[in-house]
């Protein structure tokens, strides 16, 4: 069900298009690569969003609006991670696993799969740096040495996804599904919305 080889292959497909063309859609087949690409997409919204907010010229009225776009699409991307994670569960549950008997895994499948999500992301900037005509003198060669250690911290994460997955579907290790209990999010939780609230009604 799960390769490496696979999620990096389709987050590098769709982050050029994504940068190339107006396409939302996430062009994966399959349901589980569809989750993959959703979760991808959320990474490659935050990236863009973020960016915004770094704007030189951004005003202030601008910035808040940002800051709450990064918080809901924040959001999307844990949730979308977490779901990635439920889905591989319930194929192994079908199966009998994870092994209960075996050691946990610290970081589930999920973060590891949002991790090579921005490491797409971060490899595709990088080369567009090395590719970069108006660039100052020794800016491409420092972004090309960039790049091969992005593309080695990738190569390696993903082997790292694949052991994990062989060792879980084979008994030797297992993994849960970690939620991030977000709190900022939810008025009910953040003091800062919820104190707001309560300052506003005694007024």
């Amino acid at each position: 069900m799960l390769s490496a080889e696979e999620i990096v292959a389709l987050q590098d497909r769709l982050t050029r298009l994504w940068h190339e063309t107006a396409e939302l859609a996430p062009a994966a087949a399959g349901e589980w690569l569809d989750l993959v690409a959703r979760q991808h997409r959320a990474n490659f919204d935050l990236w863009h969003i973020e960016d915004a907010a770094r704007a030189p010229r951004v005003t202030d009225g601008e910035l808040a609006r940002v800051k709450r776009r990064i918080d809901q699409t924040n959001q999307l991307r844990n949730d979308l991670a977490e779901e990635i994670d439920r889905a591989l569960l319930e194929w192994l549950e079908a199966r009998g696993l994870p092994n209960p008997a075996a050691p946990l895994h610290s970081e589930s499948p999920g973060l590891i799969v949002d991790r090579l999500s921005i490491l797409a992301l971060k490899i595709y900037h990088t080369r567009e740096e090395t590719e970069r005509k108006d660039a100052p003198e020794g800016h491409r060669e420092r972004n090309q040495a960039r790049l091969e250690v992005l593309e080695e911290q990738r190569a390696d994460l993903a082997a790292c996804l694949d052991a994990l997955w062989r060792d879980t579907v084979g008994g030797a290790r297992g993994f849960k599904l970690y939620r991030q209990m977000k709190m900022y999010n939810d008025p009910a939780l953040n003091p800062a919305v919820y104190g707001d609230s309560a300052a506003g009604k005694a007024r």
